[in-house]
């Protein structure tokens, strides 16, 4: 199955940003689902995580109150909300599954990862 993350692009500080990711072969509601991202010279970090059944989401303080991450399940999507972004959000940003349902930003148990999306936030 594939996962596919889209929606990057170049904004201006302070601007939103709305990420998707789509699966493909998997129905991604059964699952826990994280987004992360990678800076250049970066180790890759967690931005959110949204459990299968509960939708309990988590953040990290870098992004609490900024991002938002949700699911369809009909259209088999999960989302990332990022607004007021910041010049240092700028990275790749990947989606990635495994199978677990509980969200966590550690990436040790997601198994599957779609390709990442750039985000640049620069004036």
């Amino acid at each position: 199955f594939q996962l596919q993350a889209s929606g990057g692009g170049l904004v201006q500080p302070g601007g939103s940003l709305r990420l998707s990711c789509d699966a493909s072969g998997i129905t991604l509601d059964y699952y826990a689902i994280g987004w992360f991202r990678q800076a250049p010279g970066k180790e890759r970090e967690g931005v959110s995580s949204i459990s299968s059944s509960s939708g309990k989401t988590i953040y990290p303080d870098s992004v609490k109150g900024r991002f938002t991450i949700s699911r369809d399940n009909a259209k088999n999507t999960v989302y990332l909300q990022m607004n007021y972004l910041k010049p240092e959000d700028t990275a790749v940003y990947f989606c990635a599954t495994g199978h677990f349902a509980e969200a966590t930003l550690d990436e040790t148990p997601y198994a599957y990862w779609g390709q990442g999306t750039q985000v640049t936030v620069s004036s």
